[in-house]
């Protein structure tokens, strides 16, 4: 899709205003990894102004969903700058006002995005040193920044305020990738690395922050959209003559977009269920008899061709090797299949977007992840250039992944031009179930070996619908082979066709879940088959000493001790560990679980998670994230899995479909492994990707049953037990 072009030079100081301003040009390699490949002045990765009252404001297209990305920005910013927090104003996901981003997803705003910042405010830091300079008449390397006041060391009478240096000034400068060599150490740290209070805290416990949907204007027409039955549904009979006679109503029939509008919201629902509309379902097809327990067979079945993504040693041989131990009576080869089923974003916050058209320009307020790109997407549905569409992106109530499509940010500008109303769309549970774009159902195949010491000698892995996200194991693994295959929810490859009776898309870890899931569950059944302790087991086949010492602070925090698998705990207890690499994090999760016999469920006591996510910008946010991630990771390892018959969504709320609550929430220990040396990893994703396996490994411990299906549901539970035996594969 084309992209609008970005601001001009008079266009940007008209907005900005005067003052100093630092732009960061597409040039280091870390803004080449969001593939934003722009030149100043046509578009800008990321920039701030101080203004003449000494108040600095930093432009972002990142938003904030909750996972603190406000905060940490501004930190890095007050950090490199040398002001106080207090004194930075933060605009985010404004299309108008911020440089383009692709989106806030996959735990780029701090390792990705941040190193950017943290070097335009230190670019922005030299040049006021600069100006300070020739106004004191000292040296550059005389004078000292702190709190916005630049002064002369030794002489702190001798100063001047940002506000004033700024006054007059229109500044830019460039920063390029040299200006990385610029940023302060962490020995010099006092804002990055402290626990500083959100900046949103007060607005969210006080009631006032604003979402979209309390986004409003005079004149705004509620919308609620006619939506089929099922998938696959269309239209054949529409009859709206009982509703559009009623006044200060309105009815819209636009290709394919049928809504009804109302000055009260719930008017306009009542009004919607009286249309008389009549649809023709599907025909009765393969896909249409899909269900929850067919729909892994057709996956790999409908899969295209595999792509290899990785391919070392000889696995031929160590196949063979493998499976004549193992006809010799020592199990030595494992064959297993893994299975997760679909999973609703589920947040709590539904989509909603405000839309209104003025002076021929499309301005709207959406709940979304992607300002930019679903500017685009209006502009290009509406037939408008760029530059007459903005979005404005208020604060998100969770988004996961699911607020990227922003269907209801399209549905809601269609229906402000063709009205030329604001009009409001926001969708109800119902309407968030059935437009999801689900995490998909996924399959891995593996065929793993050991030698008699324990040592891993063969991993043959094969990833069908969840993409290569965390596939690619952490161990020693001399003869292995890693191949993806089917409609994976993210990235290029997700263009196609799909192999789901509806649509999917990034889930929080998107395939990371299943893969770690997968990975992990056979590492612990080969550990069992070993005789090993599960830990010993994986330091045994495991050289890269970053992971070994975040397995060590795991196990140490939880009190971990050493026994093969299944250990008998009494009380129906058991202990599982899982590690995954992600997002240029490492992290390590113990569980302790207790199992009930008589009705299979499963409750989780305690989680200790350890995790190296290099320098940590605000130590508290980044222990939330941890344990937000491994209560979130509950519901899809426990609860969470979409019925569904063919393209009809069964569940659509939270009275059949299960998400975590408070009372099944176990205590969450969360430990930062000091890491220095290494620039800010991914925060929001990592931990949560652990779940599912560190859960099912410890509930082999607890009962000796290995289930190779997420979620591990109460009744899939009681009828292993009640085979009474420890499956080899599904």
């Amino acid at each position: 899709m084309k992209r609008s072009p970005g601001l001009d030079r008079r266009s940007f100081f008209k907005r900005v205003g005067g003052g100093v301003v630092v732009l960061v040009a597409s040039g280091p390699a870390t803004l080449l990894a969001q593939q934003a490949r722009r030149l100043y002045p046509e578009d800008f990765n990321a920039y701030l102004v101080i203004g003449i009252d000494g108040r600095v404001t930093v432009f972002s297209g990142k938003i904030e969903m909750g996972q603190g990305a406000m905060t940490s920005q501004a930190q890095m910013v007050a950090e490199e700058l040398g002001v106080e927090l207090a004194a930075i104003d933060m605009v985010l996901g404004d299309t108008d006002r911020c440089p383009w981003d692709m989106g806030t997803f996959g735990s780029m705003t701090t390792r990705v995005f941040g190193p950017a910042l943290r070097a335009a405010a230190a670019k922005a830091r030299g040049v006021l040193t600069m100006l300070a300079a020739r106004e004191l008449g000292v040296p550059a390397d005389r004078l000292l920044v702190r709190s916005g006041i630049v002064s002369v060391i030794g002489e702190p009478q001798r100063s001047v305020g940002f506000g004033a240096l700024s006054k007059g000034a229109r500044i830019t400068q460039v920063v390029d990738g040299a200006a990385v060599a610029a940023l302060r150490p962490v020995s010099a740290f006092s804002v990055m690395g402290a626990s500083v209070q959100r900046l949103d805290a007060i607005e969210k416990v006080t009631g006032r922050a604003k979402y979209a949907a309390d986004v409003r204007l005079p004149g705004t027409l509620y919308a609620r959209v006619l939506r089929p039955p099922m998938h696959g549904a269309t239209l054949v009979k529409l009859d709206v003559s009982g509703v559009a006679q009623r006044p200060g109503v309105t009815v819209v029939e636009r290709e394919g977009l049928v809504a009804v509008l109302h000055a009260e919201p719930e008017m306009a629902a009542k009004l919607l269920g009286r249309l008389d509309a009549q649809w023709k379902l599907p025909e009765p097809s393969p896909a249409g008899a899909l269900s929850p327990d067919t729909i892994f067979e057709h996956i790999v079945g409908q899969s295209v061709a595999p792509k290899e993504v990785l391919n070392r040693g000889d696995l031929t041989a160590a196949r063979a090797t493998a499976q004549a131990a193992s006809l010799a009576g020592s199990q030595r080869l494992f064959e297993s299949t893994y299975q997760k089923g679909y999973v609703a974003h589920a947040a709590l916050e539904t989509h909603a977007a405000l839309a209104q058209m003025k002076d021929g320009r499309m301005t709207v307020w959406a709940s979304t992840q992607t300002p930019f790109p679903t500017r685009d997407r209006i502009a290009k549905v509406l037939g408008l250039d760029g530059s007459k569409v903005r979005v404005i992106t208020p604060l998100l109530g969770g988004g996961f992944g699911g607020k990227s499509a922003d269907g209801q940010a399209i549905e809601a500008a269609r229906l402000a031009q063709i009205t030329g109303q604001p009009v409001q769309v926001a969708w109800t549970r119902e309407e968030e179930f059935f437009n999801d774009t689900f995490d998909p159902a996924s399959v891995v195949k593996i065929a793993s070996a050991i030698d008699a010491g324990g040592r891993i000698t063969l991993w043959d892995y094969a990833v069908f619908a969840a993409g290569e996200r965390a596939a690619t194991a952490s161990y020693d693994l001399p003869n292995g082979r890693i191949r993806s295959a089917g409609r994976p929810s993210y990235g290029d490859q997700a263009a196609g066709t799909s192999v789901h009776p509806f649509a999917v898309g990034s889930w929080r870890g998107p395939g990371a879940n299943m893969n770690v899931f997968a990975i992990e569950s056979q590492i612990d059944l080969m550990a069992t088959a070993a005789g090993a302790d599960p830990l010993a087991f994986r330091l045994q086949n495991l050289s890269d000493a970053r992971m070994r010492r975040v397995l060590q602070a795991v196990a140490s925090a939880f009190g971990w001790t050493p026994a093969s698998m299944p250990q008998s705990r009494g009380a129906g207890r058991g202990h599982g560990l899982a590690c995954v690499i992600d997002a240029g994090s490492y992290v390590a999760t113990m569980a302790e679980v207790q199992v009930d016999h008589a009705t299979g469920k499963i409750t989780v006591l305690r989680i200790v998670c350890a995790q190296d996510m290099g320098v940590v910008v605000n130590p508290e946010g980044a222990r939330m994230q941890i344990e937000g991630g491994l209560t979130m990771g509950l519901g899809y390892t426990l609860t969470e899995e979409l019925r569904f018959r063919g393209g009809e969504i069964l569940d659509r709320n939270f009275d059949s479909y299960e998400i975590p609550r408070l009372g099944s929430v176990p205590r969450v220990t969360a430990i930062l492994v000091k890491n220095d040396e290494l620039a800010p990893q991914g925060g929001g994703e990592p931990a949560i990707t652990t779940t599912g396996a560190v859960i099912a490994n410890a509930l082999f411990d607890a009962t000796g049953v290995r289930l190779f299906r997420l979620p591990l549901l109460p009744e899939r539970v009681l009828q292993a037990l009640r085979q009474g035996k420890i499956k080899a594969g599904t």
